[in-house]
């Protein structure tokens, strides 16, 4: 049997095709596509029409690849970018194009929310989540009020992924885990937080689609798609899910103590939970799994977006990055970098702007600077691991995935940073892979996902790294300086 995984991300669409047998990809296919252009500030938008347009271009390449072995395809699971707002009307064509995940036009919509139910403790009670503008809550309100006859228009609210599974079965349906990062489902009960929605927009309990477990298939491939793209048999669509919730599959992570940082474009930082995480801060994500448990989470907004312009800014290739990071001993000889050049989630900073702090002769240098941005975009990610283990999630071994995984020295940064040992996966493909295994978790219905999981899901032991103590303590000083940094600048409104 064959099952395929599309990974929708913010930068570009791919699929996968894994024979279930052996846990070999057999074929891939990528399609990138960007944002909107002349957006206002802070404002990132995408046509949903790129996502199907990628969707379809790469589905056709992959099983056309496979040539005869198109007839063993019996599933396919969709990962999509989560947090975006698709808004669809009574006919299902898309209302307005979707505000995404990384846009921070919602920042007022958010402070208003918090205040209408009386403070973030109070928002955390409802959801078990702050209300930051990343999530579909405040988009919501947002378009509500911005523009009135786009809402008025709207009759369905999707996710990216729910979109994508709509197109390919004709049904619209959320499953817990995308939908814990609408900020309006109540985490811990699983189901919509009424007082919530009901104040984001009159009518909006109807516009939701309903809710069901990440267990239960989405529904069937139409028969239309079906027929042309040469699949025959019934062919189950899974749940799919979030980026995340099927990195976290995709990486093996699914029971405690594995935890999964994603070195993208951004940063995540992502654990396995028996049970609902609530953080009273407000940091730490409590979203739900697409495994029916729990996916404890932090978000930075700029990891390799900082790195990548680092090494663009010296015309670095990625072997003289590698170098001129190995030339710097940790902590960059005293130069620390606040990374905040496109505002930040965790910590809550979406007008923050980056600092360089300590630059002296010795370390004005360009190894150095690249040095000081690799370990600051690393140290936000261990930050929220110092918040896991202060909710009781206690790590044992870190799997990277992610372009940044690919750097031995920056996989040695983050053992450093993390204080535990940290591994990439064999199959880099993440959240791919956990869509196709989803699927194929949901075609078998006996089979439990830990087992398909140690069968297919491998760690790659030639780049495991453990820490180094003393680079450790060095990092946990610096932490705490970026953190006090941080704080005395916020406080004086210079951040």
């Amino acid at each position: 049997m064959i099952f395929l995984g599309i990974d929708c991300g913010t930068q570009s669409t791919k699929t996968i095709a894994l024979d279930w047998e052996t846990g070999v990809v057999l074929a891939s296919a990528h399609q990138s596509y960007g944002f909107l252009p002349n957006l206002p500030p802070g404002a990132m938008e995408q046509d949903p029409a790129e996502w199907v347009s990628a969707a379809d271009a790469t589905m056709r390449k992959v099983v056309a690849d496979l040539g005869a072995r198109r007839a063993e395809v019996r599933g396919i699971g969709v990962s999509g970018q989560q947090h975006g707002l698709v808004p669809l009307d009574k006919e299902a064509r898309v209302v307005r194009p979707a505000k995404l995940w990384c846009d921070t036009s919602t920042a007022a919509q958010c402070v208003e929310i918090t205040r209408h139910f009386g403070g973030a403790e109070e928002v955390i009670a409802r959801i078990g989540n702050a209300m930051l503008p990343g999530y579909t809550a405040p988009k919501i309100l947002w378009l509500r009020q911005n523009e009135p006859a786009n809402w008025n228009r709207t009759a369905t609210v999707l996710l990216p992924h729910d979109y994508l599974n709509f197109w390919l079965t004709g049904r619209a349906c959320m499953e817990y885990g995308d939908a814990s990062g609408t900020a309006l489902l109540n985490i811990a009960k699983r189901d919509w937080a009424a007082d919530v929605v009901d104040f984001i927009a009159p009518g909006l309990a109807e516009k939701l689609p309903p809710l069901q477990p990440s267990s239960k298939p989405a529904g069937m491939l139409t028969a239309q798609l079906a027929k042309e793209w040469g699949l025959t048999g019934d062919v189950v669509i899974s749940s799919g899910g979030g980026d995340n919730m099927m990195g976290a599959i995709g990486t093996g992570n699914i029971r405690a103590g594995v935890v999964t940082a994603s070195l993208g474009t951004s940063g995540t930082l992502y654990a396995f939970s028996e049970s609902a995480v609530a953080d009273p801060k407000g940091e730490v994500a409590g979203f739900c799994d697409s495994t029916d448990h729990w996916l404890p989470l932090v978000c930075t907004m700029n990891l390799t977006l900082i790195t990548e312009h680092v090494r663009n800014l010296f015309a670095w290739d990625f072997s003289a990055l590698d170098a001129a990071l190995e030339s710097v001993p940790a902590g960059a000889e005293g130069l620390l970098m606040l990374p905040y050049l496109t505002g930040e989630r965790t910590p809550n900073l979406p007008h923050g702007t980056g600092v360089l702090h300590g630059l002296t002769i010795a370390n004005f240098t360009p190894p150095h600077l690249a040095r000081a941005a690799s370990e600051a975009v690393t140290m936000g990610l261990g930050y929220g691991l110092s918040r896991f283990r202060e909710l009781g999630v206690a790590p044992s071994e870190i799997r990277l995935t992610g372009g940044g995984s690919n750097s031995r020295v920056w996989r040695g940064i983050c053992a450093d940073v993390f204080g535990v040992p940290v591994v990439c996966l064999r199959s880099g493909e993440g959240a791919g892979l956990g869509a196709a295994v989803q699927a194929g978790w949901t075609f078998e219905g006996s089979q439990g996902l830990a087992e398909i999981c140690s069968r297919i899901v491998a760690p790659d032991e030639s780049t495991r790294v453990e820490p180094n103590a003393k680079a450790t303590a060095c990092y946990a000083g610096l932490m705490e300086k970026s953190r006090l940094l941080r704080e005395a600048l916020h406080e004086r409104n210079l951040l």
